[in-house]
């Protein structure tokens, strides 16, 4: 057998269970090899039978009997009891026919499973069972559990990996001798034995350090590789204006933040070189994004190039273009402004195409339609892309050959992102935050509401109604489904319409209507001609009401909390006060997560506490990355992720030769192609 071996060679493995793997993508010894458990369960150590507790034993001892009966309602019961030196105790299994027979007794067993208290009696329900060997599958042991299918178990896994484990010596190792030395990193094969098959708790965490540090490695050299190519390419330098910044800021019904600022002076600098900007502005909700992304467009249109401005709806476009066209008013450059997206009428996206191909057109606003062919972006130096996470990485290298040069890049986000996340997904950005708010903008009061409260809260949004505002319900899924009691947009709407607020104006949107619908729900409810907005998280990002105070979130615990946080951010835009009500579908205490969205309206903060609380899988789900692939590193651990960084900055800076590594510079050159500079 070899790595490269089908699954079909593993003894014991059926045609059943190979087509169940496939499901899995599994169809090598290798590709199961590289599928990570998810989880384990620590059952190593052996405890005397006199001195087991409720809740989690492993055992050595005995057979002295075993019986099967079936119960009144056909329910197979096999009881056993094992001894050893110290005393006895009761095993039982349920719809297990085969136990009894195959038991033998006075043999010595490992047995591991939940020691707990059944009809009265202590015992041992349905463990796991083996006669005792060096190598246990399933019991006295650390075991793994993995990601499964229905019809596939962890048991099966983990005999299989066992049997073919002779193979963990044939992997090749990716890493550099004298690297693997100076941080104390076991050899990859032995890593990948250890977390599949730990024999301590000691050698399974020495094997995620190795694996773990690698992924960062992986990542951080794409990342610098990526920025060491961006700067042999040219850009077309962007004069700094003074007095025209000064105009600019004068006309501005609000004052700067500091933090706005910094960060505009940031990439002032920036295009003031010919080495292409590549800078990421991560900001809370509501600290002035577009802002500070509109200096910048202006000095590049008095410059005679253009801007392509770049989001991910058409609602978010139309949006940004009318701030833009309100911010360049004053200045009387607001025809500069041009709109570009899919559900504009003919003869208004061949007006628009014309004024961006002569030159008429200063900054260009749109989703995916401003990559399309016909779109002649000749003098393009500068590109914005909002959100950009949301874009695939095809898309986003699309949009900077129109300028038929490398363009200076400003992404812009409303997740905050921890330190040690943004280390490794944004190695090859520079990035400014914007962690202040406006300071006329009053803290968004958050409160938790149980079924209870839910009758006493209707009145006192009718009061916030009845006074002129306006108010979001957000829904975690469209329809109603028979298998879950999740509250959707549907149903809502029909509840709110028909029942509790049946004298107010409701408009109803979500992710299954068409853009122009969503497009004429949302300027009903700029208008004030709807109160009450049913909406899924469809409005999550960048929707912009000034007179929208209140957010219900229905099945507030099935939302993360960087997008309650999200969601929070679409209320207290204007000069009322802002209220959030995350409601309760049941009785049972808030998770802490509830609790922390309470606590603090610090984005900043609370996507730490997102890492804390759910792991990474939290905020870098939201960023549906690409094919970027941690599946080993803890992000909460910023020392080795510092480690592997500095490692992959020394290894270019000593010209570092990486085709020496087949393996690392394959993984390498996969994700150079998924970050942000190609």
């Amino acid at each position: 057998m070899e790595l490269t071996s089908d699954l079909e060679v593993i003894k014991g493995i059926g045609p059943s269970t190979v087509s169940k793997l496939h499901q899995l993508k599994l169809r090598s010894i290798n590709d199961l090899f590289e599928y990570f458990p998810r989880r384990y369960e620590d059952y190593s150590t052996i405890t005397e039978i006199n001195k087991i507790k409720p809740g989690p034993v492993s055992l050595k001892a005995k057979i002295k009997s075993a019986t099967g009966r079936y119960a009144r309602n056909r329910l197979h019961i096999t009881e056993a009891i094992a001894s050893d030196k110290t005393g006895s105790v009761r095993l039982i299994w349920f719809n297990q026919p085969y136990r009894a027979q195959s038991l033998k007794t006075n043999e010595n067993y490992f047995i591991s499973g939940i020691f707990e208290l059944r009809r009265g009696r202590l015992s041992i329900m349905n463990p796991s069972i083996e006669l005792v060997s060096d190598l246990p599958a399933n019991t006295a042991s650390i075991l793994a559990v993995y990601p499964l299918i229905k019809g596939l178990d962890s048991r099966t896994l983990r005999q299989s990996i066992r049997k073919v484990s002779s193979l963990f010596n044939e992997i090749e190792e990716t890493l550099p001798t004298d690297l693997l030395k100076e941080h104390k990193l076991l050899k990859r094969g032995e890593a990948y034995r250890q977390i599949h098959i730990p024999n301590t708790q000691d050698n399974l965490n020495l094997a995620k350090r190795r694996l773990g540090f690698e992924e960062v490695l992986q990542l951080s050299l794409a990342s610098l590789l990526n920025k060491q190519e961006n700067k042999t390419e040219k850009a077309i330098r962007i004069e700094f204006k003074e007095d025209l910044a000064k105009d600019f800021v004068k006309s501005l019904p609000f004052k700067l933040t500091n933090a706005q600022r910094i960060s505009i002076w940031q990439i002032m600098q920036d295009l003031n070189k010919s080495e292409p900007m590549n800078r990421l502005i991560e900001g809370d909700v509501g600290s002035g994004k577009t802002v500070v992304a509109a200096l910048p467009s202006l000095m590049v249109i008095k410059s005679k190039y253009q801007v392509a401005f770049m989001a991910p709806t058409e609602i978010l476009a139309r949006q940004h273009a009318d701030t833009l066209y309100e911010l360049l008013t004053p200045l009387g450059l607001q025809n500069k402004v041009v709109l570009l997206i899919g559900g504009q009428k003919k003869d208004q996206k061949e007006k628009a195409l014309e004024s961006i191909k002569n030159g008429e057109a200063g900054i260009i606003v749109g989703t995916h339609a401003l990559i399309q062919d016909n779109v002649d972006m000749h003098s393009l130096a500068l590109v914005i892309i909002d959100e950009q996470h949301r874009f695939g990485v095809n898309q986003r290298k699309s949009l900077m050959m129109k300028a038929g040069h490398m363009p200076h890049v400003l992404s812009l986000t409303a997740t905050p992102i921890p330190r040690s996340l943004a280390l490794t997904l944004y190695g090859e950005l520079d990035i400014s935050l914007l962690n202040e708010k406006p300071k006329d903008r009053l803290p968004i009061k958050t409160k938790i509401v149980g079924p209870a409260e839910k009758e006493r809260l209707y009145k006192e949004l009718k009061a916030e109604l009845n006074a002129g505002r306006q108010m979001f319900v957000v829904c975690p899924s469209i329809s109603d489904s028979e298998t879950s009691d999740i509250k959707s947009v549907e149903s809502v709407y029909d509840e709110l319409t028909k029942k509790q607020f049946k004298e107010f104006k409701i408009g109803l949107i979500h992710g299954k209507l068409k853009a122009d619908q969503k497009q004429k729900v949302m300027e009903e409810f700029l208008n004030k001609n709807i109160d009450i907005l049913v909406s899924t998280t469809v409005i999550e990002v960048g929707v912009d009401v000034p007179n929208a105070s209140i957010m219900v979130i229905e099945n507030a615990e099935r939302f993360g909390l960087a997008q309650l946080h999200q969601l929070r951010g679409r209320v207290g835009r204007g000069k009322d006060q802002g209220y959030c009500y995350l409601m309760l579908e049941d009785s049972e205490s808030p998770s802490p997560r509830l609790r922390a969205m309470v606590s603090s309206n610090d984005g900043f903060k609370l996507a730490e506490l997102d890492l804390d609380i759910r792991g990474p899988g939290a905020i870098y789900g939201t960023m549906q990355h690409g094919e970027i692939d941690l599946r080993i590193v803890n992000l909460s651990d910023t020392k080795l992720i510092s480690e592997a960084v500095n490692a992959a900055r020394n290894l270019v800076s000593n010209n570092f030769d990486i085709s020496r590594y087949k393996i690392l510079e394959s993984n390498v050159n996969k994700l150079r192609s998924v970050t942000n500079l190609n």
